[in-house]
């Protein structure tokens, strides 16, 4: 039985021994750095975000408590949790960095992204709940709302928002654009950038709901309107757990990839595939562990050659032959 393990990245160009010439063990020595492409200006970009969110979210549940704005609360309150998303993010992206050489991570640092996207998600769950519950409390008993000053604050609460949106914009469109698959997306910048979206759309509620209010009387659209971002909010919740835990999880990455992998070993390397795990490591990163049984004396590291050249994108690949004369 042969047992082989191959990387996408070097960690050494070579290991120099007492002897006189250097021997290159870079075949075999690699690194475990599985970060997504533009990990960087992904936790400048993040950074940033947050910052002039939060400047504004504490201006915004200021005014929504003083005009007795429900529309306008909410607006505030969901973009506090947007502020801890985009915190969240930014923090991700730098324990990730700082511990991208760090040997207990075995498969590498690149799941702490996932890992604040689930997070988000919890908060993101608990606040539509609390809002849903005070917009129905609102609904029953309404409250006096200062309709033209509330309006003014929602919208430059939807110009802070648009702002955030365009900050992420572009790391946003180069991780969707760039990589067609879905296991190269990143949970933790899609979080933040689609956080800041969903809160843009229910600041556009909340001045909809606040013209109405002032100009035609409809009170009750104030409190309608938050019940309406609360399951906006909730919807991106549910989204975000589900894609974010799947990787947590380690669950197939691809479906239907582990099958094209297992049909073109079976195929071409006439071997049976005993197992076969595919999983996410980092944003544009999978990882590949795979057994075979095989009639003839194949190598683990021919049938890896052979898999470089069908996915060269496989980042960790480790592939274990047991060889079976009498199996055909």
């Amino acid at each position: 039985m042969t047992v082989h393990h191959d990387h996408a990245h070097d960690h050494h160009a070579g290991h120099v021994h007492d002897h006189a010439e250097a021997h290159d063990h870079g075949e075999w020595t690699k690194d475990h750095v599985f970060l997504g492409a533009g990990h960087g200006r992904s936790e400048s970009r993040a950074r940033l975000a947050a910052l002039v969110t939060a400047l504004f979210m504490v201006v915004e549940v200021a005014c929504g408590l003083a005009f007795h704005s429900m529309a306008l609360l909410a607006d505030g309150v969901h973009m506090a949790t947007h502020v801890g998303a985009l915190g969240l993010a930014a923090g991700a992206y730098w324990l990730a960095r700082r511990h991208a050489g760090n040997a207990r991570f075995t498969f590498g640092s690149g799941k702490f992204g996932d890992l604040a996207a689930f997070a988000s998600a919890i908060i993101l769950g608990i606040t539509a709940i609390a809002v849903a519950v005070e917009s129905f409390q609102r609904l029953i008993a309404p409250a006096d709302i200062r309709y033209g000053s509330a309006l003014l604050v929602a919208a430059i609460g939807l110009g802070v928002n648009l702002i955030s949106a365009l900050i992420l914009k572009d790391d946003h469109s180069h991780h969707g654009h760039d990589h067609a698959h879905g296991h190269h997306h990143d949970n933790n910048m899609r979080a933040a950038y689609l956080h800041v979206l969903a809160d843009a759309a229910t600041s556009v509620l909340a001045i909809a709901a606040l013209a109405s209010g002032y100009f035609f009387g409809l009170q009750f659209l104030d409190p309608l309107a938050a019940l309406v971002g609360a399951a906006v909010i909730a919807s991106w919740s549910y989204g975000l757990i589900r894609d974010s835990a799947m990787v947590l999880l380690d669950a197939d990455s691809n479906p239907t990839r582990s099958r094209a992998i297992k049909e073109t070993i079976e195929r071409e390397m006439n071997a049976r595939v005993a197992d076969l795990h595919l999983w996410r490591l980092g944003p544009g990163h999978e990882g590949l562990i795979v057994s075979l049984v095989s009639p003839d004396q194949t190598s683990a590291e021919q049938i890896k050659a052979a898999l470089r050249q069908h996915y060269p994108d496989l980042s960790h690949v480790t592939v274990e032959v047991a060889v079976c004369a009498d199996c055909t």
